[in-house]
């Protein structure tokens, strides 16, 4: 059998609904005190946390030599396959020769880029960084394929820690008996 609740009886300030325009006029008022938060976007940018992952590019090191050797660990790592790389070989008379390989083409397509950070993590040369770029645009598909010189353009030169290329290249003259 079903229980029946007697309802109270509204008051009149409640049928006036007094109590509930007061309540919104004061966090209308509340609001308007505030501080203003609009910022004003081309000018004004908010804030960027450390941990932010933005568009991932190719750097350079302090000497302008690219990083990349082609070991293609990024390209095989994405998972939605935003990066494509064709390995290039380098030729016997130039500085870098002791390179094994540098990328003939390197493209990303950043509308594929879910910018999870794993080619960054996988790449053993330290080549592709994920700056805090947050706004580019493109008016066709085909201008959002960034492609080699577009990657080193955004990415810049970034201190190499490491000093692989005076490493690589002494070890290489020490094999040659120089």
């Amino acid at each position: 059998m079903a229980k029946v609740l007697e309802r109270k009886p509204l008051t009149f300030a409640e049928r006036t609904y007094l109590p509930q325009i007061l309540s919104g006029l004061k966090t209308t008022f509340g609001h308007l005190l505030k501080r203003k938060v609009t910022l004003q976007y081309p000018e004004e940018r908010p804030a960027i946390s450390d941990n932010y992952r933005g568009i991932p590019t190719l750097v350079k090191d302090p000497e302008g030599r690219e990083k990349c050797v082609s070991c293609q660990l990024c390209e095989f790592v994405c998972p939605p396959k935003a990066i494509r790389i064709i390995p290039g070989e380098i030729a016997e008379d130039s500085a870098t020769a002791h390179v094994e390989k540098a990328p003939q083409e390197f493209e990303i397509d950043m509308l594929r880029c879910i910018y999870c950070s794993l080619c960054q993590e996988v790449c053993p040369e330290e080549a592709i960084f994920l700056q805090d770029i947050y706004s580019f645009s493109g008016y066709t598909r085909e201008e959002m394929v960034f492609n080699k010189q577009k990657l080193y353009e955004i990415g810049g030169t970034l201190p190499d820690r490491h000093f692989k290329w005076e490493k690589k290249r002494l070890a290489a003259e020490k094999g040659n008996g120089h």
